[in-house]
C-alpha cells in the first residue's frame, strides 16, 4: 500500500545545507563508488548479459538537487565510470526523492516520466532499454535491508516542506575534475 502523501503532487528537495558536501566531490568518484555499488547488486544480470544494451554507451543520471551527476557505461561486461570528455548518448535528471521514489517501487518509471518527474534526453530507445531492465528487476531478495533504508530516506524526504531548486543544475561533468 503507497503512503497516504501524494509522490506526485509533492516535490521536495534536498535542503541546500545536506546538497552542498556532494557538490565538493569529483564527478568522476561518484561515478565510479556507483558503479561499484551497482556492479555487486546487478552481478546476475551483468552474467546473463541483461545490460549489454550499455555496452559503449554512455548514461549521464543527474540528481539536480543533491548536485550529483553520474556518467555509466559498460565495458567488458562492467559498469564503468564513464570518462568526462565522452558525451552521453542518454540523460536521466531528477530528484532524489523522485530516484528514491524509483528505486522503493513507491512509483514507477512510466508514471515519473509522465508527469515530468523524471526528464529523458538524448537516445529514446537506450532510455526504453534502462527503464525496460529496471522495470523487471527483483531486488526485494538480494536488498531487502538496504530497501528499508531508503524507503525510510524516501519518508523523511517526503516530510521536507517544498523548496525551490537549491543550487540549480549539477555542475558541469566538463568541469568536475
Amino acid at each position: 500500500m503507497k503512503n497516504p502523501i501524494n509522490h506526485l503532487t509533492r516535490s521536495p528537495l534536498l535542503p541546500r545545507p545536506f546538497a552542498l558536501p556532494f557538490g565538493l566531490i569529483p564527478t568522476a568518484a561518484h561515478s565510479r563508488v556507483l558503479v561499484t555499488l551497482l556492479n555487486r547488486i546487478f552481478t546476475p544480470e551483468l552474467a546473463d548479459g541483461e545490460l549489454d544494451f550499455l555496452e559503449g554507451r554512455v548514461m549521464r543520471v543527474d540528481v539536480v538537487d543533491a548536485r550529483l551527476s553520474y556518467l555509466i557505461t559498460l565495458m567488458d561486461g562492467k559498469l564503468q565510470a564513464a570518462d568526462k570528455r565522452s558525451p552521453h548518448d542518454l540523460s536521466i535528471e531528477g530528484s532524489i526523492y523522485d530516484f528514491l521514489l524509483l528505486a522503493t517501487r513507491r512509483e514507477d518509471a512510466d508514471t515519473l516520466f509522465f508527469n515530468r518527474r523524471l526528464r529523458l534526453g538524448g537516445d529514446t530507445e537506450l532510455g526504453l532499454y534502462v527503464k525496460n531492465f529496471l522495470d523487471a528487476l527483483e531486488l526485494d531478495g538480494r536488498l531487502g535491508p538496504v530497501l528499508k533504508v531508503l524507503d525510510g530516506a524516501t519518508s523523511i524526504i517526503a516530510r521536507i516542506p517544498e523548496l525551490k531548486l537549491p543550487l540549480g543544475k549539477p555542475k558541469p561533468v566538463e568541469n568536475s575534475y
